[in-house]
């Protein structure tokens, strides 16, 4: 590889500096390597031209930016955890240096993970992690009404509804009740969030389904995308959600049964 490019943290004074850290040891091994904080998608976006391996350094969120900044190229990801759970991160800080060679030879393994699309008006934008509709900044609910491929589902009273990828059903979908999928799944959870007297269960939809969600609400609610994009929506706005054609690559290095070995671990915290 000749250019990477290096997304950090900027709250966490551990992060920038593993960073730069890092585009040291890329530099004195000829490497190209550029630095941008994970919270300057723009900036980020004008470095990407030719860069083959963006290393995320942080927690999950963070990997999350890195996927704005990619969607919709083809540019690997590789997460160095430095926050807390780290589902979607590869390496740990001790690890980085040590595994960036073997990695930058060739030697690590592609995880391709589905991405949402997701359109409210002309607007279109896509998720890794999960489309959330919910109430705003009242504490009153919302109703929702949820379409599949046209075919009405439900009217849901609830606080929300969200729409998650495999990524996503170690996040929010799971602490809304919601089911884990393996990563590489490419079906689609529909989960309410904290629903008072309406369907209360979740569903795993194929990925050809395509998800309307209709909102009803007196005060202002908003569409959150993987948690970062925010946004606030007319009361009776329409958000459609449907599998995108674009992927998330993730470049890895350890046994892809990781996931099973780590995945109880990590749903009790440990790293």
């Amino acid at each position: 590889m000749d250019k990477v490019g290096i997304l950090y943290h900027p709250k966490v004074d551990a992060a920038y500096n593993k960073a730069k850290d890092l585009q040291q040891f890329l530099s004195s091994r000829g490497v190209s390597a550029w630095l941008s904080s994970a919270w300057e998608t723009e900036q980020a976006r004008a470095q990407m031209k030719d860069t083959e391996l963006l290393l995320s350094v942080g927690g999950d969120g963070t990997i999350l930016r890195a996927a704005q900044v990619v969607v919709p190229g083809k540019t690997l990801i590789t997460g160095i955890n430095l926050g807390t759970l780290g589902f979607m991160t590869e390496l740990s800080a001790d690890e980085a240096e040590l595994e960036l060679p073997n990695l930058l030879a060739g030697k690590g393994w592609i995880d391709e993970r589905a991405m949402l699309e997701v359109q409210l008006g002309d607007k279109v934008f896509h998720a890794l992690n999960d489309a959330v509709v919910a109430r705003g900044a009242f504490a009153r609910l919302v109703h929702v009404e949820a379409r599949i491929d046209g075919q009405l589902l439900t009217t849901y009273r609830a606080d929300g509804v969200l729409v998650a990828t495999a990524t996503g059903s170690t996040g929010y979908s799971l602490a809304a009740g919601g089911p884990i999928l393996h990563p590489q799944s490419r079906d689609m959870v529909l989960a309410p969030i904290v629903p008072h007297l309406s369907l209360a269960y979740s569903l795993v939809l194929p990925p050809t389904s395509v998800v309307q969600l209709n909102i009803k609400a007196v005060h202002q609610p908003s569409l959150s995308i993987d948690g970062h994009i925010n946004l606030a929506l007319s009361n009776d706005a329409a958000v459609n959600i449907k599998l995108s054609t674009s992927t998330i690559r993730f470049l890895r290095i350890h046994p892809r049964t990781a996931f099973y070995r780590s995945l109880e671990l990590k749903l009790k915290g440990k790293k």
